[in-house]
């Protein structure tokens, strides 16, 4: 596999928001975590060669918008107009200003993703960023969430724009166990949802799967096989080159179990039986706490091997 080239990269890089969701699977709000302009150029430089689509969400990116303007000017440089940007954001503090600089410094598609009764406008904001999207000739046609092979590209216009918001199935079902939505106990308790076999969770992070395109997330710094990220990171985008990460878990039959959707069966090659998993993610009540509690307790991320030899055999 060619790890220099990545079909889509997920890139929270900062946990800044205007708003404080209770959903929140990352913490994001007024006091959310940050990384500096220089950790940001950094991972820029240790981004794989070739991507097809580079998606750049928070937080709120628009919280945070020096550092966002200063990683455009840089992704223009590095990829100029090889790779579609698409900024993801809640759309309350867009502008036509800031609309007219984002789409000078190469954002293509914008995703307002917050039209749901969860965040704070509750959606009530759509129709005026609907008139503002028109005023700058930004097409609406593609409103739908980019999540099919076929359609994660916006290949019929230029510039695009779409919306969507969390739902009791995706954003607080059993992907976000996770943040503030643990903390308010908001998460819902379904160990039959595995959230890895949809895009954004693990299935294709290294191959792509029927259907879904090859997606990575990198959560601030750290690398994972999906938004929610696993327990401990696979590597650190400031430090190492994504490629080379990618290729180093590639040979694990861990991360091929994750790569193929099935986080119930990671655990086989390191002595973690089918049945010992399907036990705990029943008690734990979510696939997402069960690989948690596998990256915890029973696997090491440096080593790449079992922890302990006999876990889950008894």
């Amino acid at each position: 596999m060619n790890f220099n080239h990545c079909e889509s990269l997920y890139w929270v890089f900062t946990q800044l928001c205007n708003d404080k969701c209770d959903h929140c699977y990352n913490l994001s709000g007024p006091q959310g975590a940050r990384i500096s302009e220089e950790e940001c150029m950094d991972i820029i430089g240790n981004l794989p060669d070739s991507i097809d689509r580079l998606i750049l969400s928070g937080g709120e990116p628009l919280a945070d918008k020096k550092l966002l303007y200063a990683i455009l000017d840089r992704l223009q440089e590095r990829y100029e107009e090889r790779t579609q940007i698409m900024l993801q954001t809640n759309g309350d503090l867009l502008t036509g200003e800031i609309l007219d600089s984002l789409i000078e410094k190469g954002v293509s598609r914008f995703d307002i993703a917050s039209i749901d009764r969860y965040h704070k406008h509750a959606g009530d904001r759509l129709m005026l960023l609907a008139d503002l999207f028109d005023s700058r000739g930004v097409n609406g046609d593609d409103k739908d969430p980019l999540i099919e092979k076929e359609t994660y590209l916006v290949k019929e216009h230029p510039l695009s724009w779409g919306y969507w918001g969390a739902t009791e199935d995706m954003w607080l079902g059993g992907n976000w166990a996770r943040g503030r939505a643990m903390e308010k106990d908001i998460w819902l308790r379904d160990p039959k949802h595995n959230f890895c076999k949809v895009l954004s969770g693990g299935i294709g992070f290294l191959s792509g799967a029927e259907g879904i395109p090859q997606e990575i997330s990198i959560q601030l710094w750290r690398i994972n096989p999906c938004c929610p990220g696993t327990y401990k990171a696979m590597g650190d985008a400031r430090k190492e080159k994504v490629a080379d990460v990618l290729a180093r878990v590639a040979q694990s039959p861990v991360f091929q179990r994750i790569n193929e959707g099935d986080p119930l069966g990671m655990g086989e090659s390191v002595g973690i039986s089918r049945e010992f998993a399907e036990a705990r993610n029943q008690d734990l009540q979510n696939v997402c706490l069960w690989c948690d509690e596998f990256f915890r307790d029973y696997f090491d991320m440096e080593t790449m091997q079992s922890k302990f030899q006999t876990a889950g055999k008894s």
